[in-house]
């Protein structure tokens, strides 16, 4: 995720226009998010080989290292939240977008498109 920079073009907003506390908690934020829509991808794969294949230790091994990663997305979700000052409403949409298959993606595209055009969520 590279820093885009400020050129002045008619592109929009770019993540240097944004407080540096700001676009970094963003940059945490939408790595968090792709790296826990990936991991509950495997997850529901692992589901799958249990339910399917009775291979119980798909979930055994992969349902721990998604919780964790999980965790550490609500953090650094709720981070970003307190710094843009998001509402109850907005924080929790985000937060439950960790919890279903795909859904991380498109949210994560929401929130960079409004944390960048510094509206709130």
């Amino acid at each position: 995720m590279a820093v885009e920079s400020s050129s002045g073009s008619a592109a929009g907003p770019t993540v240097a226009a944004l407080p540096e506390k700001t676009a970094k908690a963003l940059q945490r934020y939408r790595i968090a998010a792709y790296v826990v829509g990936v991991g509950l991808l495997i997850l529901v794969l692992a589901m799958v080989l249990r339910y399917a294949f009775d291979l119980r230790w798909a979930t055994a091994v992969w349902g721990p290292i998604h919780g964790v990663l999980y965790a550490a997305y609500v953090l650094l979700a709720f981070d970003l939240g307190y710094r843009e000052r998001w509402s109850f409403k907005g924080i929790i949409g985000v937060l439950l977008a960790g919890v279903v298959p795909i859904l991380s993606f498109v949210v994560e595209k929401r929130v960079h498109r409004k944390v960048l055009a510094r509206e709130r969520l």
